[in-house]
C-alpha cells in the first residue's frame, strides 16, 4: 500500500491507496473507533462490494448499518440529504458516529455533507469505488448537493478522517465511469504537472485496459497534486481554484442538460478543450497545445465538443449558467485558463469572446 498525506495540522489524514485492503487495513481504522458505523452506498455499489466491506467493519465496529441511494448525479439533492438525516436520527445515531461513504462522487458528497452537518459535526471515511472519486472527489473536504439552480451550490468543506483508494475495486468499473474519471486525471497534467500528460500520452492503452500498475500510478500521483494543492488553500480562496480547470463549462453542460445525462467526467472534459480554447484565444498557449490536450481526451473515449442545450441562443445559456457558478463575482466569470503548459491562472473574458470560444467548440 502506498499512503499520501493531506497535511492541514490537527485536521491531517492519510489517503491510502493499494489492493486487498482488508483485512491488512484494519489498522487504519485504530483511531476512528465508535459503538456504530453507517455505510453510506449506492444500489449499484451495494450489489457488487457491500458484503464485503460491512464484514470487514464489523471486526472493528460492535454494530454496522447500511443505507442505499439511488445510483446517479440527480440523486445529489436534498432528498437523499434527508434520507441520510433520518436514518441516523432512527437509529438513534450520536455524534460518535462514523459514517463510511462507500461510492463514487454522489455518495461521497452527499455523505460527507451528512457529517458536516449532523450534531454539527461527525467522523467520515472516504472509501472511493469510481478512478473519478479516487482521483478527485474523495479528496480534499469538498462536501454538496445539488441545486436544480447550479452544481454543488450548497455544502461544506469538511475533512474526512481518512480516504481508502482499493484498485480492485476498478476493476468492476464500466468503461464509461472509467473514461470519465480520466478527465480528472488529464486536468493535473495541463495545470501542475506536464510530465504527467506526456505519461498519459505514452500510457494510456495501460489505463484504459485498466492495468493496475498503471491505474496505481494515475490514481497516486494524481492524489499528490491535490494533496499538495489542498494543503496550501484548503477553502478555495486562491491557488486551489486551478483544480476547477474545464469545470466552469462542465458544471454549465450538467446544469444545463439536466443532472446525470452527461457523466460529470464527460462535461469535465468537454469544458476542458473549452477552457483551452479559451487561453488559446486570450494569448496564452498556441493551437498545437490546445490541439494535443483535445488528442488525448479524444484517445480516453471522452468528449472534446459541448452540446447545445439551448437552439434558439447556446452561449447565452451557458454564460447564465455560469454566471451562477461559485467562482463567479458580482455576476463576472472567472475562468480557470493555462497560462503556459503546467501553468494555471485565473482570469475574465468579455461575454463576446466566451460567446467565439462555445460557438467554436460546441454542437
Amino acid at each position: 500500500m502506498h499512503s499520501v498525506e493531506i497535511s492541514l495540522g490537527d485536521r491531517s489524514y492519510p489517503i491510502v491507496i493499494g489492493s486487498r485492503i482488508f483485512p491488512d487495513g484494519l489498522p487504519l481504522l485504530a483511531d476512528i473507533r465508535s459503538t456504530t458505523a453507517v455505510v453510506v452506498s449506492n444500489t449499484t455499489v451495494a450489489r457488487l462490494h457491500l458484503a464485503g466491506w460491512t464484514a470487514f467493519l464489523a471486526t472493528v465496529y460492535p454494530q454496522v448499518r447500511v443505507l442505499e441511494l439511488p445510483d446517479g448525479e440527480e440523486f445529489k439533492n436534498g432528498n437523499s440529504l434527508d434520507r441520510i438525516f433520518t436514518a441516523l436520527l432512527e437509529w438513534g445515531c450520536d455524534r460518535k458516529t462514523v459514517l463510511f461513504a462507500l461510492g463514487g462522487g454522489v455518495i461521497g458528497d452527499v455523505t460527507g455533507f451528512a457529517a458536516a452537518t449532523y450534531m454539527r459535526g461527525i467522523a467520515f471515511v472516504q472509501i472511493p469505488t469510481t478512478l473519478l472519486a479516487q482521483v478527485d472527489s474523495s479528496v480534499g473536504g469538498k462536501t454538496a448537493i445539488n441545486h436544480r439552480l447550479g452544481k454543488n451550490m450548497i455544502g461544506a468543506f469538511y475533512q474526512p478522517r481518512l480516504v481508502i483508494c482499493d484498485l480492485d475495486m476498478l476493476a468492476t468499473l464500466p468503461q464509461r465511469e472509467l473514461s470519465a474519471g480520466l478527465a480528472e486525471v488529464i486536468k493535473y497534467g495541463p495545470i501542475a504537472d506536464m510530465a504527467l500528460m506526456d505519461w498519459l500520452e505514452a500510457s494510456l492503452d495501460a489505463v484504459l485496459a485498466k492495468d493496475r500498475g498503471a491505474l496505481a500510478h494515475v490514481v497516486r500521483r494524481s492524489c499528490e497534486i491535490k494533496a499538495w494543492v489542498v494543503g496550501q488553500d484548503e477553502k478555495e480562496t486562491g491557488l486551489r481554484a486551478i483544480l476547477n480547470f474545464g469545470h466552469t463549462f462542465a458544471h454549465a453542460i450538467e446544469a444545463g442538460m439536466g443532472y446525470g445525462v452527461w457523466l460529470h467526467g464527460e462535461a469535465v472534459a468537454a469544458g476542458m478543450v473549452m477552457a483551452a480554447e479559451l487561453s488559446r484565444r486570450l494569448g496564452l498557449v498556441d493551437g498545437f497545445f490546445v490541439q494535443r490536450l483535445t488528442t488525448l481526451i479524444q484517445r480516453a473515449g471522452l468528449p472534446v465538443r459541448g452540446p447545445v442545450i439551448d437552439a434558439a441562443d447556446n452561449a447565452g445559456r451557458y454564460l447564465d449558467l455560469m454566471r451562477v457558478d461559485k467562482k463567479s463575482e458580482a455576476g463576472e466569470i472567472r475562468f480557470v485558463v493555462i497560462d503556459g503548459p503546467g501553468k494555471a491562472a485565473l482570469r475574465t473574458a468579455s461575454d463576446a469572446l466566451v460567446r467565439e470560444v462555445i460557438g467554436a467548440c460546441c454542437g
